[in-house]
């Protein structure tokens, strides 16, 4: 007899779960001729882990099983906010009708008897899909997801905003979407969309507390309701569910789907009378603002995010020139003249603090000469990776980020370079912002077209490094990844050496950056050697004295999962640093190798190095105001670790204050001994002093001449030039950067200025 009821929904997907395979593929032989996707478990433990993996349109399920039989499968239904809505018929070979009336009652929507006619369970199952049923406490909620419905949603909101209104209680809301929905419905439609929405739910669910609501949107965005909630517990919350939703396990197809939170929030309260569509229309925005950065820090709605973007004319050109050297003259006078003065004020009230002041300078000269000394000595034998991999090599992924108009000429070279790596499954992605399109662009589709590793992916509305790396993180398929400037030729053995370390326990491995082009002026063979001197001396050192290690933006490799848990923060200078201090506080592993060679190009002018090293400087001030304190609150962290954070954070931010005090003291003890003739200047602790200091340049060239890479320790020129402009000039122009800094992050100036790139020769060409 032909079918009277409504065809199922095209795609749609059953469970059968029975012990008896006959039975199994008997229901699956007729429902896959109606049009459905079947898939089958033997007990209701198979079946279980089949949901969670996929969840389907329905299950039916034999009652009578071994293991976890179908009461007890119906009740761990029923208890899962992912599964609570899922339709369920019971198949039953019992005669006793308290089966079905229990099976019922336990949440099951219909039953059929053993022994059944297929036509029967066929025509119950299309029914089902084609009218599924809601239950009573379940009208106002969406049937798949369980949430509230979107306008059942804005009723609760309105009638929360009006409760806040009049008791005076903050209170917010939370627009919260995938960056990847978009892509997922793409490639596997609307079933695909409603597969992803079911788990997102039951994260969300569990999330929140019995006081928030879980809401879902025509559009299938989430929306979040947190009443009586201050600013700063809803950011923590909305935080959390981000980091809950990236730690999730979550599949499509039974494909495993990685996937980014954008979520965006408005907070109402007492002094704010705006309506329920309003409200939701503010975090909506917010939330259009988080996909910008794909970092998954959850954004507020200000009254900036509903503003026009309009350029500025800016401070003009002369005012521009001399806005930096208005900040040096400032650190003159704070770091100079004020100490001075404030000795004499001092001395005319009766208080010489010369002799302390000068002790103190003193032991900060030598903690640092001797900090120094020890990294130098323990870089000598810096740890090593295992010698052969915990596992077989996994696929792996180079992410590469690239702004173009400046990087335009190094780039095409860069990924020729990636695609010659020595490493079985290597994928290239080249994550890039510009803002035209540009004829190298043509270039990169042609050789994505020649070779299916290599992904161009263009980043719209990007503007800093951090959100190119975290839209890459939607693109990639390797189990780890390397991250690495547009610059870059890594070594040929670079994956698999790094993939050594991951595998034995570190989450992270950062490598040796070497420069490739120091021939290319003065400037580029200072910061060559400069280079050798952080990457072979002061990082693996530094490393084993401190007990942990940092990634310093390029040739570092991460766990996948790890780095899209943790993300970079576009909203840092040195979103490098912070990311890998936030894996540090946890309790993650970064190791430090110098034999993990990467080359890059250096800045070739004054004025180039003068940018990179301002935001390098005023990144780390940044880095260091936010994770001092975390660290030391840090579990994870023990004694030694703390004390390496303090020195790396704290004492680097004040060292460059400390390093010019001797000049005010000396000038000082000059004025009240009436001239600096009379000043004796053979005192011992003065003297060795002078010499332990001074010695310490020579030791790190030393170190560095030792330890460098074989085409630069070849140019002994180029590190007597280094140690004679670093013994000049070059140290305490690095000190007047990072003070200058300090006083740019306290004004709210914060540029990143790209460094231009073109391209050079590979590190043989340059030794």
């Amino acid at each position: 007899m032909e079918s009277m009821t409504a065809a199922p929904v095209p795609g749609s997907s059953v469970l059968v779960v029975d012990d008896d395979e006959m039975v199994r593929e008997l229901i699956r032989a007729g429902l896959e001729m109606r049009g459905l996707d079947v898939r089958t478990a033997g007990n209701g433990t198979e079946a279980l882990d089949a949901l969670g993996t996929v969840v389907p349109d329905l299950v039916i399920s034999d009652i009578n099983m071994p293991g976890m039989d179908g009461f007890a499968l119906v009740r761990a239904l029923r208890d899962d906010p992912a599964t609570r809505s899922l339709p369920l018929i019971f198949l039953t070979s019992r005669a006793d009708t308290d089966d079905a009336v229990t099976g019922l009652r336990l949440g099951a929507d219909d039953y059929v008897r053993k022994p059944f006619q297929l036509d029967e369970v066929l025509e119950r199952v299309v029914t089902k899909l084609s009218r599924p049923p809601v239950p009573v406490d379940q009208l106002v909620r969406d049937t798949r997801t369980g949430t509230l419905r979107g306008d059942r949603f804005r009723e609760e909101l309105a009638r929360e905003a009006s409760r806040a209104r009049r008791a005076r209680r903050p209170g917010a809301v939370a627009v919260v979407d995938l960056d990847e929905r978009d892509a997922v419905r793409t490639r596997f439609g609307a079933r695909g969309d409603d597969q992803l929405a079911v788990q997102v739910a039951a994260v969300l669910t569990a999330a929140t507390s019995g006081l928030e609501l879980v809401g879902r949107d025509e559009e299938g965005r989430f929306l979040v309701l947190l009443p009586e909630t201050s600013a700063a517990t809803a950011r923590q919350v909305l935080l959390s569910i981000a980091e809950r939703l990236v730690s999730t396990p979550l599949h499509v197809a039974a494909e495993r789907v990685s996937v980014t939170p954008t979520i965006g929030w408005a907070a109402f309260g007492a002094d704010d009378d705006v309506d329920a569509d309003r409200l939701l229309a503010r975090a909506a925005t917010a939330s259009d603002a988080a996909a910008g950065h794909l970092d998954l820090q959850p954004v507020e709605w200000t009254e900036a995010l509903d503003d026009v973007v309009t350029v500025a004319a800016g401070p003009g050109p002369v005012r521009e020139r001399l806005r930096t050297p208005l900040q040096v003259l400032a650190t003159v006078v704070v770091g100079m003249v004020l100490p001075f003065v404030a000795y004499v004020l001092l001395l005319r009230a009766g208080v010489d603090v010369s002799t302390p002041v000068y002790l103190t300078i003193v032991v900060a000269l030598v903690i640092t000469g001797a900090s120094i000394w020890t990294e130098g000595f323990l870089a000598l034998d810096p740890v090593r990776p295992p010698r052969a991999p915990g596992a077989p090599q996994p696929p792996a992924s180079a992410v590469i980020a690239a702004y173009l108009p400046n990087e335009a000429a190094t780039v095409v070279e860069t990924v020729e370079a990636f695609l010659r790596t020595d490493y079985p499954d290597l994928q290239v992605v080249l994550a890039f912002n510009t803002p035209r399109p540009l004829p190298v662009e043509r270039t990169l589709a042609e050789i994505a077209a020649r070779d299916p590793r290599f992904v161009p992916l263009r980043v719209e509305g990007s503007t800093s490094k951090a959100q190119n790396v975290n839209a890459a993180l939607a693109r990639v398929t390797g189990e780890f990844v390397g991250v690495f400037d547009a610059d870059h030729h890594p070594a040929p053995d670079a994956f698999g050496r790094a993939w050594r370390w991951l595998s034995n326990g570190y989450d992270v491995v950062q490598g040796h950056c070497v420069i490739r082009n120091g021939d290319a002026s003065w400037v580029a063979r200072l910061v060559a050697v400069e280079f050798e001197s952080i990457y072979a001396v002061s990082h693996p050192g530094r490393a084993r004295l401190h007990g942990f290690g940092v990634f310093g933006g390029s040739n570092g490799y991460w766990r996948t999962e790890l780095l899209r848990a943790t993300r970079m923060h576009g909203f840092m200078l040195t979103e490098d640093i912070d990311s890998s201090l936030r894996v540090v506080e946890q309790g993650g592993r970064i190791a430090n190798d110098p034999a993990l060679l990467s080359r890059e190009l250096a800045p070739t002018t004054v004025q180039q190095l003068w940018n990179q090293r301002m935001r390098w400087a005023q990144g780390w001030f940044q880095v260091s105001l936010k994770h001092l304190r975390r660290g030391w609150a840090s579990p994870h962290l023990g004694l030694r670790q703390k004390l390496g954070l303090t020195f790396l954070l704290g004492w680097r931010e004040v060292y460059p204050w400390l390093a010019v005090q001797m000049l005010p003291l000396i000038a000082f003890l000059a004025w009240r001994e009436g001239g600096i003739a009379n000043l004796d200047w053979l005192i011992s602790v003065f003297v060795l002093t002078s010499l332990f200091t001074l010695s310490v340049g020579p030791g790190q060239v030393l170190f560095a001449r030792r330890l460098a890479v074989p085409e630069v320790r070849a140019r002994a020129r180029w590190f007597w030039s280094y140690l004679l402009l670093s013994s000049v000039a070059y140290t305490e122009w690095k000190n007047v950067i990072a003070r200058v800094a300090q006083v740019k992050e306290a004004v709210g100036e914060r540029q990143w200025k790209v460094t231009p790139r073109s391209a050079r020769p590979t590190g043989g060409d340059a030794s």
